[in-house]
């Protein structure tokens, strides 16, 4: 059995809906699929139920934005209780802040000449986790670029005139929250990152494991990848990182990632759990 440890719903900046993963997942013969939208669970019961339905293994997940040492890294965390009072307030802080976030953006469009109202990027997106990519495709839409690379390249990329900085949690608050919720947490996409230095750090703060297959890593960057979690004693994950269509090829089940992997995360999630309950 395979399995896709990372993949995007419309409920953050995906462009498939939870009924689609699902479907295309059997399609494709995965055998587990784990929904990690950023900041937000609110996508889990629709997909649970989706996935059970086409015969497929769901796994609860989510990305959060973390920060070590003043450099961004993206954090992984499954298999952890959505209803855990830290991690869902926390979840909701992080959603506040993205919604805050475009309302900043879109005031820099406006002193640049663009009139885009914040309103029109939230009804677009129809999330409660909007992102840049929801700006790029407003912009689009209401004609003030032709295409979204004409968008980031103009305005949204890092330090363009409407980027805005977004609210990065620290990286030991992170896994503290996402293990006292019995859940296991792993660096995603480390070759996107290029902050290998980071890893032993975050190793120290209880980072459980590294994500050495992604769609973005060649051969080589997964086999460093790979052995460097074995030095570092970290379980090896893997996925697509999918955003169906909003971001071109589906990639859904283009990586065979075994299913040891996820029965690994899996055990030492129940270890975290038997630890935080004889607390």
């Amino acid at each position: 059995m395979h399995v896709d440890l990372h993949c995007h719903s419309v409920f953050s900046d995906g462009g498939f809906t939870p009924e689609q993963i699902a479907a295309r997942a059997a399609r494709r013969g995965l055998g587990a699929v784990a929904l990690t939208d950023h900041d937000t669970v609110a996508g889990w019961e629709r997909f649970r139920a989706a996935c059970e339905g086409a015969g497929v293994e769901p796994v609860i997940g989510v990305e959060l934005t973390a920060e070590e040492d003043g450099h961004e890294v993206h954090l992984l965390g499954w298999c952890f209780d959505p209803s855990h009072p830290g991690l869902a307030e926390e979840l909701r802080l992080c959603r506040e802040a993205r919604r805050q976030r475009i309302h900043e953006m879109t005031d820099r469009l406006g002193r640049l000449g663009i009139a885009l109202e914040a309103e029109t990027v939230f009804t677009l997106a129809g999330c409660e986790a909007p992102g840049r990519p929801h700006v790029a495709q407003a912009l689009v839409r209401e004609g003030h670029c032709r295409t979204l690379q004409e968008a980031f390249h103009r305005f949204l990329r890092k330090d363009s005139p409407a980027w805005a900085p977004k609210r990065r949690l620290p990286a030991a608050r992170a896994i503290e929250l996402v293990h006292a919720a019995g859940g296991v947490v792993a660096m995603a996409h480390p070759g996107l990152t290029r902050r290998d230095d980071l890893i032993p750090r975050l190793v120290e703060l209880g980072l459980d494991g590294l994500e050495c297959w992604h769609s973005a890593h060649n051969r080589t960057q997964a086999e460093r990848y790979l052995a460097l979690a074995n030095e570092c004693r970290l379980l090896i994950t893997g996925g697509s990182d999918c955003h169906g269509p909003a971001k071109g090829q589906p990639l859904l089940g283009s990586l065979r990632v075994s299913a040891s992997h996820l029965h690994a995360l899996q055990e030492r999630a129940r270890e975290h759990r038997t630890f935080a309950d004889s607390r």
